[in-house]
Formats: structure tokens, sequence, C-alpha cells
């Protein structure tokens, strides 16, 4: 997996239960990451919104879509790929069953633009993306077990280097994603710590 270098958020609030940076608000929350990390358990937890959302990054004024009016909530992420199309999410067929692991295409990647005056909406401030990523071993042992109960049709046919492809497109995406402005940090599951790529702006 690709290594970023990253820094602990030592300055927390806690909400229901779960820590969460201070200088977060909940309701600025969009909660992501691969299947099994936890997301749904999260936004149940906190009392979040209870359908699922999909973002995909390579519309236009994505960040302008209704459905990110509601939050906190649990969202899909979509990203365009080199040779394909159309944007996919890592728990896709055609993306999963790729002989090698796709590219993403940052070409095509919208970024929202920044606050140019003082009435214009600052849209990279709006939203905080929460990126779950556990590592690989504990969250391969999470879909194993759901697998076994049979209750998420994505924990059919999965293995651990699957699980790794995933996570190190996420964490390529997220430091993209980081770098052109867009607020996130990361949480290493569940009951692990919580991360901001160094450099990130409070």
């Amino acid at each position: 997996m690709s290594s970023f270098e990253t820094e602990t958020i030592t300055n927390l609030q806690t909400f229901r239960g779960m820590a969460f940076p201070a200088d977060v608000k909940i309701h600025q929350l969009l909660i992501t990451g691969p299947p099994g990390s936890g997301k749904s358990t999260l936004v149940r937890q906190i009392g979040g919104w209870p359908e699922e959302g999909y973002v995909d990054f390579a519309l236009k004024r994505w960040w302008a879509s209704r459905m990110l009016a509601l939050r906190p909530r649990e969202v899909h992420l979509g990203f365009p790929f080199v040779d394909y199309p159309e944007s996919l999410a890592v728990f896709d067929r055609e993306w999963e069953q790729a002989q090698e692991t796709p590219q993403l295409d940052i070409a095509r990647i919208s970024i929202p633009p920044p606050k140019h005056h003082v009435l214009s909406r600052d849209w990279r401030r709006k939203y905080v993306f929460e990126f779950i990523l556990p590592p690989a071993k504990p969250l391969c042992e999470q879909r194993r077990l759901r697998a076994r109960r049979k209750t998420h049709r994505v924990d059919e046919h999965f293995d651990r280097e699957l699980i790794e492809r995933q996570l190190d497109t996420l964490w390529n995406a997220a430091s993209y994603l980081h770098h052109h402005g867009i607020l996130l940090y990361i949480r290493e599951g569940l009951d692990g710590g919580l991360t901001r790529f160094q450099g990130s702006r409070g």
C-alpha cells in the first residue's frame, strides 16, 4: 500500500460516544470508506441520515447536489478511471474484476471552485469527508464474518488482495482531494485513531 505523511488529530470532541476532530461540525460530515469499514454503524450511532448517498467526482458541480443537503450521512464515492468512460466505486463489479487496478483519471475529477468574494458560497469548506480506512487485516476479518452471516451481497467474492487494492485506491483519492482543497480526515476503523494528511487546514 502507498505510504502517506499523516499526523494524529489530538484536539478532539466526543459526540454520542464517538471521537471527532474538534474543528469539525457534525452536520458537515459525509462518511465514506470501503465495504465493511463501519460506515453504516457509525452513521447509526451518531443519529445520521439513514439512507446512503452517492457522489460522482467526475460530475460538474457534484458539490451542489441536493442529496448532499442531508448530513451526516454515508456516501459511496465514484471516481473516473483511465480507460473507463463512466465513474466507478471500488466495489463495482467492473472495478473489482479488472486484471490490473484501475488508475485514477485525475484530469476528470471535478474540484469545487475557491471562494471568490464575501457573498459567494465556500463549497470547499461546506463538507468534511471522513474516510474510514482500517488496516487490511481487520477489515478482511470483518468482511469474512459478514460473509458467514450472508448479510451483504458485496461480501460474496473478495480476498485480501482486493481489499488492499480498494484501500490503496481510496488513500490515493483522499490524498488528491486533500491537496486540492477538499476538507477530509482519516478514521483508522471505529476503534482506531483519527489522522489528517500533513499540511491540513483546520
